[in-house]
Parts: C-alpha cells; structure tokens; sequence
C-alpha cells in the first residue's frame, strides 16, 4: 500500500531488530534520488536514505526493472558507488527470469532479506493504475518469476506499493496487485504451498 516512501519507516523497524538487511527491488526507478521540491524524503529517495542510515547490506541490494527518463547522465553511479546490483529492463525483456533468481538467491545467502515491489516495475500495458509509469517493462509472468525465485529465502518482510485504481478504470491494476502480494505471502519462509 501507499507510495515507496512506506519502505523507510519499515526498514528502520527492520535493521533495529535485524541489523542491514538484504534487498529485493522491482521497480521502473532506483528511488535513489537526493530530494524533491526542497525535501529529502518522498517516494523518489528512499533507499538513498536507507543506504545513508546503515539500514541495507548493500553488497545484497538487487534492483530489477529499472528503467526511464532520467536528468542524469549515469543514473546507476550512485547504486553502483553502494555496492548494489541494478538490473536495467532491458536485461530482462523477452526472457524468463529464472536464471537471474538463481543469482539472486547466491548473492542474499541465509541473511535476512526484504522485498519491496513497485507496481511500476511492471510495463503499464499490464498496471496503468500507477503515479509514475514507464513503457517496457516487466510482465506478470517475470513479476511471478522473481516472487517465486525469492522462495527459501529469509525473507522478514516485503511490501507492494504504487498501485493507484483511480488510473485505471478496468481494475486490472489492483488485481495484479493483489495477486502479487499473495505470492509474495506464499514465500514468506515456513509457509507451506503445493
């Protein structure tokens, strides 16, 4: 729910508990920015401010999906100066996304980890019902493909943000939404599925 600046307050709650935890991020943006409109916290900012506060491990920070305008010549430098890994979309079209989660899997090990989904990270074809969409992105099968490649992981939390149904009259945007999260429940570590 809400917009991504939810994330911060939850991965502050998380490293109090678990110390810098592991990232999995779907998004079309790295939500790295410095700040908007004179403030430094908006939906544009937070892992930049997760990064500064010591709340991710940032040699396991994965950024899928990513993708769009920027102002920036080079608008991975500073995902890049942190040590995460940005997954570009144009990485991922026309393939299964498998291979990559078997990666992704190697790189977050046994450590505790948390999935944050942007709505946004899938191409508006699929989920117009977004503040900020960007054309070529992901599709729900590859959506499906990341969920359930996080599967066995130690996953403490995650979140689905971005989804706004008054973009989009067919309400297929909530619905994927909806979808999504109940996936990402289903790999939550100990619950059983078939």
């Amino acid at each position: 729910g809400g917009d991504h600046t939810i994330t911060y307050p939850i991965l502050q709650a998380l490293a109090a508990k678990h110390g810098p935890v592991g990232l999995v991020h779907v998004d079309a943006h790295t939500d790295t920015g410095d700040g908007a409109l004179g403030e430094k916290i908006y939906h544009g900012s937070t892992f930049r401010r997760c990064a500064e506060q010591g709340l991710l491990d940032c040699g396991r920070v994965v950024q899928i999906g990513i993708r769009g305008s920027s102002y920036d010549p080079d608008p991975y430098k500073y995902c890049r100066e942190q040590g995460f890994r940005v997954v570009p979309a144009e990485e991922c079209w026309m393939k299964s996304l498998e291979p990559l989660m078997r990666e992704v899997r190697a790189q977050m090990g046994d450590k505790p980890v948390y999935i944050s989904f942007d709505i946004d990270g899938l191409d508006p074809a699929y989920a117009p019902g977004t503040g900020t969409p960007e054309i070529a992105g992901l599709t729900p099968a590859q959506a499906l493909e990341i969920i359930r490649g996080c599967k066995g992981l130690n996953i403490v939390g995650c979140d689905l943000v971005e989804v706004a149904p008054m973009y989009d009259v067919s309400g297929n945007t909530a619905l994927l939404g909806a979808n999504l999260m109940f996936e990402m429940l289903c790999v939550l570590p100990g619950v059983k599925t078939l």
